[in-house]
């Protein structure tokens, strides 16, 4: 959970920085079920385990991690960026915020290059999965969100003011909002 040493700010449990901090509480737990996953590929009798576990992390990365990515890049990004003061703060968000992008293209590309035969597994089929690619997607995604939660959100705390923090609460939860309302008129 982020912590916020302005008195003044929202609670904790209002502070929409905690959002993405409990995203990636589950991005942790789903990743290491995919090393988990990974070791179970080769053992007899495991396969129905494997089916099952394929299963979940396709749906993870698709309805959580990809929203969690465009979450992150239109909300909290725009969010920080538009309120760090010139010079240093905002020089460090800006390299912060090129760094995390450019990783999420990177690992979105290694999904993507991986997904085929995880959906093979899902449907208990053969697979050929890149037991590399999927290693090391499990890995770096476990250092971005870990890189994340030391370092951005801590600076997001530090220049997002109660307002911005209450702006960035509203655009997430209309963001939510819009999902389940989109068919409605």
């Amino acid at each position: 959970m982020v912590n916020t040493t302005d008195s003044d700010q929202e609670t904790s449990d209002e502070n929409p920085l905690n959002e993405f901090s409990g995203c990636h509480e589950g991005i942790f737990e789903n990743f290491r079920q995919m090393q988990a996953m990974l070791e179970l590929l080769n053992k007899t009798g495991r396969a129905e385990e494997v089916r099952v576990m394929a299963k979940a992390q396709l749906a993870f990365v698709r309805d959580v991690v990809f929203e969690h990515h465009a979450e992150e890049e239109q909300e909290l990004f725009t969010a920080v960026m538009d309120s760090a003061t010139e010079g240093d703060e905002a020089s460090q968000a800006r390299t912060y915020i090129k760094r995390l992008v450019a990783e999420h293209r990177a690992l979105e590309a290694m999904w993507a290059s991986i997904e085929s035969d995880m959906r093979r597994l899902a449907k208990g089929k053969e697979a050929k999965l890149d037991r590399e690619i999927a290693e090391k997607l499990a890995h770096d995604y476990l250092a971005h969100a870990t890189f994340e939660e030391r370092y951005f959100l801590p600076l997001s705390a530090k220049i997002l003011s109660k307002n911005d923090l209450s702006a960035l609460g509203l655009s997430l939860h209309m963001r939510h909002q819009d999902e389940h309302i989109s068919g409605y008129i």
